[in-house]
């Protein structure tokens, strides 16, 4: 069996998960947006040594890689590629989308969504058999509503047929099971300094 580091700070909270053989650590802490970076290596140490487990005898590490907070995501990709590069590990990718996905159990297709505020949402499309068939993407809230699917997301959305998934127990199983070669920033759209940059460029990209 595997063992590995994976680390979410692509929302307000932060998980960290250790796996050493069958041994599993979860270290979750909600609500913690704009400290990710002051707790993260801190939870990281806490969370190893519960699992008696060190960095160089993980097999690869894992970051969420979005959509999210770009900062946060920022913070997770630099950490775990910097863990991969000094000892020479993979470093593996994990998406938002695929981090609710892979604990939902639906008999029919449906949507995951994360807010990005304003009545706008983040969502990517999943069959019963749990495939990609709508593309990630940035819809409002009427669009979102209009694809008539069930939604799932860890938030407490404001949405018709909405369920909540527990996010403290989502990152290990989406690890083992969907982890991806590399390790790369998920934006479904720009962000906001390259939207103003844009801006006063008078559209010209």
């Amino acid at each position: 069996m595997s063992n590995f580091l994976a680390v979410d700070t692509s929302s307000k909270h932060l998980t960290v998960v250790a796996v050493k053989g069958e041994k599993e650590v979860v270290n979750f802490i909600p609500d913690c947006a704009m400290r990710h970076s002051v707790l993260l290596m801190d939870e990281i140490e806490k969370t190893l040594d519960k699992a008696e487990l060190t960095p160089t005898e993980c097999d690869y590490f894992v970051a969420v890689t979005g959509p999210g907070s770009f900062t946060g995501i920022r913070i997770g990709i630099s950490c775990v590629k910097g863990f991969a590069t000094a000892l020479n590990k993979k470093c593996l990718g994990v998406t938002a989308f695929d981090l609710i996905a892979y604990n939902v159990n639906s008999a029919v297709p449906y949507i995951v969504a994360i807010d990005a505020a304003h009545d706008h949402y983040y969502v990517c499309g999943y069959t019963a058999e749990g495939e990609c068939d709508i593309q990630p993407c940035y819809i409002s809230k009427d669009k979102l509503s209009a694809l008539n699917r069930p939604v799932y997301g860890f938030e407490n959305l404001e949405l018709d047929n909405y369920n909540k998934v527990e996010i403290s127990s989502c990152l290990a199983p989406a690890a083992k099971a969907k982890a991806k070669e590399g390790v790369y920033a998920l934006y479904v759209r720009k962000s906001q300094a390259e939207e103003e940059r844009i801006a006063r460029l008078g559209g010209q990209r």
